[in-house]
């Protein structure tokens, strides 16, 4: 896959997408938030992908957040639009892929560059990442999911007060608000989320599809997430990684999941 602005490699079932402007601190303008749309729409289709891990180029930033010269004079109409088509385009269908993807959090993850961290199933960090909202110090509110997403990680009112505030946290902060699951240093980010995604793909991708959509139900108005998690566990039962994975448990040894 060749792009503009991102960068993609697979390896051994590993996806790594890379923000690549470095110039701009990896912002994410219109042409990026489409390249990353058909980037995760075709590592979600190949079926040789057990995990996605996303970061941004080098030491500086993750996405140091939205290409503001982009949006500067825009409508009412065209701010909604804006927002809607991103978060459809990108940030719900990251969070709604039935593939496991990881945030590399490279420093700074800021407005856009956060919602695209959360949006993620988890996110690692490294020690000199800054995460935050400012939006509201521009007169404009988080509008890629920001303020849904940052009070379900991080509770209400912590997120309230980096959303008002306008403020950075550090890694460590993120960290004890559970909005990251681990902090190491920059050298050692990329190899920790490596090794993550190597302990989830040696588990069954179809039940991991399935306890996604189940966790994310219990997100959703209008949706019983014990309800997703009772028909799932028992469409689990005709699958064939089921089979293998409780036959390999009975004749103790190690299962080879064949992904259906």
């Amino acid at each position: 896959m060749n792009f503009e602005n991102i960068l993609v490699t697979i390896s051994n079932g590993l996806a790594t997408i890379t923000i690549n402007r470095p110039k701009k601190l990896n912002a994410l303008n219109k042409i990026t938030i489409e390249e990353l749309h058909t980037a995760f729409e075709a590592l979600e289709d190949d079926s040789d992908v057990k995990t996605i891990m996303i970061t941004g180029s080098g030491e500086k930033a993750f996405v140091a957040g939205a290409d503001i010269s982009e949006f500067a004079h825009f409508s009412v109409k065209e701010g909604a639009e804006l927002a809607r088509k991103g978060q459809e385009s990108l940030f719900d269908f990251v969070e709604n892929l039935s593939t496991p993807v990881i945030a590399a959090v490279n420093g700074f993850a800021l407005g856009g560059g956060l919602e695209l961290a959360m949006a993620c199933h988890f996110r690692v960090a490294s020690d000199n990442a800054k995460m935050g909202l400012p939006e509201v110090s521009l007169g404009v509110i988080p509008g890629y999911g920001g303020t849904q997403r940052l009070p379900q990680l991080v509770g209400k009112g912590k997120a309230m007060e980096m959303v008002m505030t306008a403020g950075m946290i550090s890694a460590e902060e993120a960290k004890d608000s559970g909005l990251v699951n681990h902090v190491t240093t920059l050298e050692e980010l990329m190899p920790l989320a490596e090794k993550l995604a190597g302990k989830i793909m040696r588990n069954s991708s179809v039940a991991i599809s399935a306890a996604i959509k189940a966790v994310n139900d219990n997100f959703k108005d209008g949706i019983n997430g014990f309800e997703t998690e009772i028909s799932e566990f028992g469409n689990c039962f005709g699958t064939d990684d089921f089979k293998e994975g409780t036959t390999a448990f009975l004749e103790k040894r190690k299962p080879n999941f064949p992904g259906v």
